[in-house]
């Protein structure tokens, strides 16, 4: 079972490298711009993309590797009082909308992050940052879903499995860092 599970992450990662080195580079891309314009990353997920989210704000906002000063990210997915009241009173599908309509400036830039492609509140925070003006990336699996017309680049993990899926999203997340560490 062991032997299998890191086979099948190699084959997974055998397949990113094949297919969506472009994306992240234009994904690296684009959050230097943002991190050089003074501008701010907003991130959201649910679930195992939640913690991903958080991990990839905690990396920007603390440190990665080198040390560096801090920089402006936040996982929209840890107040709780925020996404419950939000859910309460506007739907769950709202949860992550109505946080980037308080948050986000132009130029500012949102990761959003869905093993599918098409979860209800990430496509409608994906809406929300479009209109605003803010940059967009999406990290997702299963062909992108309907990510794909709301992003600026979708990183699409050429896979069905949730877990490499997940897997491949916080390797991207760490290949993003990486960018923003060899700024400074």
């Amino acid at each position: 079972m062991i032997l299998n599970e890191l086979n099948h992450h190699k084959q997974t990662i055998d397949k990113v490298i094949a297919e969506i080195i472009p994306q992240i580079e234009e994904a690296c891309k684009i959050l230097i711009e943002t991190i050089n314009s003074g501008s701010k990353v907003l991130l959201a997920g649910n679930g195992g993309s939640a913690a991903d989210a958080q991990h990839i704000a905690a990396e920007l906002t603390g440190r990665f590797v080198k040390e560096r000063i801090a920089l402006p990210a936040l996982a929209l997915t840890v107040d709780t009082s925020a996404l419950t009241a939000i859910s309460n009173d506007y739907g769950y599908e709202k949860v992550f909308a109505r946080q980037v309509e308080a948050f986000a400036k132009p130029n500012d830039l949102f990761i959003a992050i869905s093993t599918s492609g098409n979860s209800g509140n990430i496509l409608a925070a994906l809406e929300t940052a479009k209109k605003l003006g803010c940059k967009t990336i999406g990290l997702s699996g299963r062909g992108g879903g309907a990510m794909t017309g709301l992003c600026d680049v979708n990183i699409i993990i050429p896979e069905n499995n949730t877990a490499r899926i997940q897997e491949m999203h916080i390797l991207i997340g760490h290949i993003l860092c990486t960018a923003v560490d060899n700024l400074y």
